[in-house]
């Protein structure tokens, strides 16, 4: 079993270890959200001037070197090979969500691109009943249908050129949604650092080979930029993971919207970008969809739920 974060010892960060475990994930969830933020809107930055599949083998890299610390100090032996088939589709998804993102976050405004990262819950929604053969009632498809609207008013098609850029983003959140289900359920019995260090070293080597096609040197002040945005990868993913690891993902899952607002808001500072008045509309009909969902899912879980018997007097 993965080491909960009860088991950090006492006294170090003993508050944060003291709440419950949604305000937990939450928090971790937070992190990650404003850790995202941080790495896309480098990708934006970058994006401009190094190939952005280049890109992606960097913040694989140097992930891989902020992760080798806790690889050497719990050998690879720590990491369960019994789980080998799940870690590399996980790996597989992460590197075609990876490669559609950055190469659409550098053709499109960051604040749509997230936005439009929100219908990831969506697929999820839809693959669970076509591929696992689920049953979804009719509440859950309607709100699939009003988030799917979102993405139009967004994109706004017959009015604008539906761009590759959008068409990027929404293959990156389907693969993005299929492997979220794989690290819940690595989570329940692989430790976040594990899950975490496993997707760096599948991918470092894996995103070098399609960078190698387009490999273009970094000038010297570009390293500090791929650095940060390595390490930062890293931390996001560790949050996020952490997030899953602590409270169900019902109830993790709506702190990661903040990646809109705080994306929005660095994208304003550091490029100049404003968002419009359809990508705020569309990504709060998305995000009410989404969110419904959820909820949706709660309830029905509650309800299979056997009620607890209570002994007779």
């Amino acid at each position: 079993m993965p080491p909960s974060d009860d088991s950090v010892p006492a006294g170090r960060l003993a508050f944060f270890h003291s709440l419950p475990a949604p305000a937990r994930g939450a928090l971790w969830m937070s992190a990650a959200a404003i850790a995202f933020s941080a790495m896309n809107t480098i990708i934006r930055m970058l994006g401009q001037e190094l190939p952005p599949v280049e890109l992606a083998f960097f913040r694989n890299f140097f992930s891989l070197i902020v992760m080798l610390p806790w690889i050497l100090h719990y050998g690879l032996g720590s990491l369960n090979l019994r789980r080998f088939k799940l870690y590399s589709m996980r790996a597989l998804m992460g590197l075609v969500s990876m490669l559609c993102w950055f190469t659409a976050v550098s053709l499109i405004p960051l604040a749509e691109a997230i936005a439009l990262s929100f219908t990831g819950p969506l697929f999820a929604v839809a693959a669970a009943a076509v591929v696992l053969r689920e049953k979804v009632g009719w509440r859950r498809w309607g709100a699939v249908v009003v988030g799917f609207i979102g993405v139009l008013i967004i994109v706004r098609p017959g009015q604008v050129e539906l761009s590759l850029g959008a068409t990027l983003v929404l293959l990156s959140a389907l693969t993005m949604a299929a492997g979220a289900m794989l690290v819940k359920t690595l989570a329940r019995t692989e430790p976040a650092p594990a899950i975490v260090a496993y997707m760096v070293i599948y991918l470092a080597p894996m995103s070098l080979i399609p960078a190698l096609f387009v490999w273009q040197w970094p000038q010297p002040h570009h390293w500090i930029y791929l650095i940060v945005l390595g390490g930062i990868g890293a931390l996001a993913h560790l949050g996020y993971t952490r997030a899953l690891a602590a409270a169900d993902a019902s109830a993790v899952m709506p702190f990661d919207y903040l990646r809109m607002p705080f994306g929005a808001a660095m994208a304003y500072a550091l490029l100049a970008e404003v968002p419009t008045a359809w990508t705020w509309a569309g990504a709060g009909v998305i995000v009410a969809s989404t969110m419904y969902i959820a909820q949706r899912e709660i309830f029905l879980r509650r309800r299979r739920e056997p009620l607890p018997e209570v002994a007779a007097p």
